[in-house]
């Protein structure tokens, strides 16, 4: 079964709207349809909380984008935007722990030369030698025309949800 780009965004706004903050851009930011954000953070105290033992602070940026063909230079202007935008999200300092950027790009084509684009892209950045933490860039692919789901090294796991979510039995009608 092949779904449409807005089926697709539709799914999977519907499956992250349980643990993002999500904001909806409509046509109003084209090609970028919704921003999901999401924030935790975790702490260990002794007998009471003015004695933190330690805490650590996690946030995950996703932009989902809706692109009729998927190109190198759409690839690269979808990767900015999503690179720019999360770098200025993100809260660096002490007790930061990781951070990840996440463009996942719903397509119905795509050229071959913009899947090796997105499969070689990397980017990381590490703060303070690590102290405060580090980013990652995980970026994705759905082709809806073929129903195949592309990543770079860094979002294999992106990948692996986007198909369990997307493309599980259960979700099309069929029970195991």
């Amino acid at each position: 079964m092949k779904d449409t780009r807005k089926d697709i965004i539709d799914i999977l706004l519907k499956s992250y709207v349980a643990y993002y903050n999500i904001t909806d851009f409509g046509t109003k930011r084209e090609p970028l349809r919704a921003l999901c954000e999401y924030y935790e953070h975790a702490e260990k105290y002794m007998v009471s909380k003015k004695v933190s033992l330690w805490a650590a602070d996690s946030e995950e940026f996703i932009y989902l984008f809706d692109v009729p063909h998927l190109t190198t230079e759409v690839f690269e202007a979808c990767k900015k935007t999503a690179y720019e935008d999360g770098m200025g999200r993100l809260h660096i300092g002490p007790g930061h722990m990781y951070s990840y950027i996440t463009p996942i790009i719903v397509c119905d084509t795509c050229d071959e030369a913009a899947i090796k684009a997105l499969k070689k892209c990397h980017i990381y950045k590490s703060f303070r030698f690590s102290f405060h933490g580090w980013m990652d860039f995980h970026a994705a692919a759905v082709i809806g025309d073929s129903d195949r789901i592309e990543s770079n090294r860094a979002g294999r796991s992106t990948a692996k949800i986007l198909k369990k979510v997307l493309y599980s039995k259960k979700r099309k009608g069929e029970f195991v």
